[in-house]
């Protein structure tokens, strides 16, 4: 069991990848800050909150909940990716790469469902 939600290796994970999407968003079109780069920012940035928040809740139910936010968050990040790549924002190996880190944490959230619903 982990001691702080900082501790979790999804919620680390999580955090560096909203870095990273930070990053590789500086320096878009600034007619994209109440647009893409905000979505896309957002989005990300909503993973490890809702990681985060599960955490912090007592019950399993209410845990799971706020992992089906964080994929969600996931996958509406893939979609922004996947959007960026095609308008030429994003290099296509930048977005493959971080589509996987997106795809292994789906399937990490997916894990960690699995165990409290078994548990419950």
């Amino acid at each position: 069991m982990y001691n702080s939600f900082k501790d979790m290796p999804i919620w680390q994970s999580s955090i560096e990848l909203a870095e990273e999407i930070f990053k590789l968003t500086e320096n878009l079109p600034k007619k994209e800050d109440y647009g893409f780069t905000s979505q896309i920012r957002r989005s990300t940035l909503s993973i490890s909150a809702n990681i985060a928040e599960s955490f912090g809740r007592n019950h399993s139910s209410d845990k799971i909940n706020f992992l089906y936010y964080a994929r969600g968050s996931i996958t509406e990040t893939q979609s922004h990716l996947e959007y960026g790549r095609r308008v030429g924002y994003i290099k296509e190996d930048d977005s493959k790469r971080l589509d996987t880190i997106l795809e292994n944490a789906h399937k990490d959230i997916n894990k960690i469902i699995t165990t409290l619903k078994n548990k419950a």
